[in-house]
């Protein structure tokens, strides 16, 4: 079982903030089962949360923060909430609107990592209109970090950063910023370990956060492979931990800070318990072999778009 005393390392963000190596992700935990996930996540010792105003959960995931800031478990200072900017409000116009409407809907002063979700923006149409299949808009999210930047002058975020976006898209924001990104979140799993990506990142500062980290587990396919096939029960049993616990910590020494959404408390512990121990390089390698380029998340839909990453 985790120490409940255990609370996850942190590394150093370019602008000089700390953050957790691991944190709790939230796409699709809605309503009750979202609040519940972050309260027992934060019981455990996660400092890190993760969230987006598309994910329609905000303001489950401030209640509970709230809760355990009066319970007196964690003090505000002590976690680091992350949420995104969702793609219909990527106009400069609505940029502060969305960050305070998510602002309001947490129950915060202040948000410690706010992300364009995605480098393409959506038709605005409403702040409720979040339908999937919305038309794309010719947005420049150059035009969006600038108002991003503002938001950090203003003191509503502590730190910006990107998600989805690829390197030249990348690069094309730090040869034309301000403040550069921290953090770029992005898939990230042993199929598709990003090497090329966190190469990239590390020489220029941007941190790689990692969503889908376990490559959603099917029990009954066993699949994805690297958590069921024989290599993955060898691993197993020289390291006497689980193939989600080994994917994870291969993920956190790849300088990714994995963000694996659980809402069980059995799993939320295990996810949590991977500070004890050391992939060696030749571990490290046989992961590696996994690599094959399989993304989960496509978002083929805007393939067409001219700032499509993949």
């Amino acid at each position: 079982m985790t120490s409940r005393m255990i609370i996850a390392p942190k590394i150093l963000l370019n602008n000089g903030i700390k953050i957790p190596i691991l944190g709790l992700g939230t796409s699709k935990s809605l309503k009750s089962e979202g609040e519940e996930a972050v309260k027992i996540a934060i019981d455990c010792g996660y400092r890190l949360i993760d969230t987006a105003y598309v994910y329609g959960n905000e303001e489950e995931i401030g209640r509970a923060v709230t809760q355990k800031i009066n319970e007196g478990v964690v003090k505000r200072e002590e976690l680091f909430i992350t949420t995104k900017l969702a793609s219909i409000h990527q106009d400069p116009t609505l940029v502060e609107h969305s960050c305070r409407l998510s602002l309001k809907k947490l129950g915060l002063d202040y948000i410690d990592l706010y992300l364009i979700h995605s480098p393409w923006g959506l038709e605005y149409s409403g702040d409720n209109d979040l339908s999937r299949g919305k038309p794309a808009s010719n947005v420049d999210y150059l035009d969006t970090w600038k108002s991003m930047e503002s938001l950090v002058d203003l003191g509503l975020v502590k730190s910006i950063g990107v998600s989805n976006f690829n390197i030249a898209q990348c690069d094309r924001i730090l040869k034309n910023c301000r403040i550069p990104p921290s953090v770029n979140q992005t898939e990230c799993h042993p199929e598709l370990n990003e090497k090329e990506l966190i190469e990239y990142s590390m020489k220029n500062g941007i941190t790689v956060m990692g969503y889908c980290p376990l490559g959603r587990p099917n029990v009954e396919k066993k699949t994805p492979n690297f958590l069921f096939d024989e290599t993955a029960k060898k691993l197993e049993n020289k390291y006497k931990k689980t193939a989600t616990q080994i994917c994870l910590r291969y993920l956190t020494q790849n300088g990714v800070i994995p963000i694996p959404k659980s809402v069980t408390k059995q799993r939320i512990d295990a996810n949590f318990d991977i500070f004890d121990f050391e992939l060696e390089e030749e571990d490290m390698k046989a992961l590696d072999q996994y690599n094959c380029g399989k993304r989960i998340l496509r978002y083929e839909q805007y393939a067409s778009h001219k700032y499509y990453p993949f």
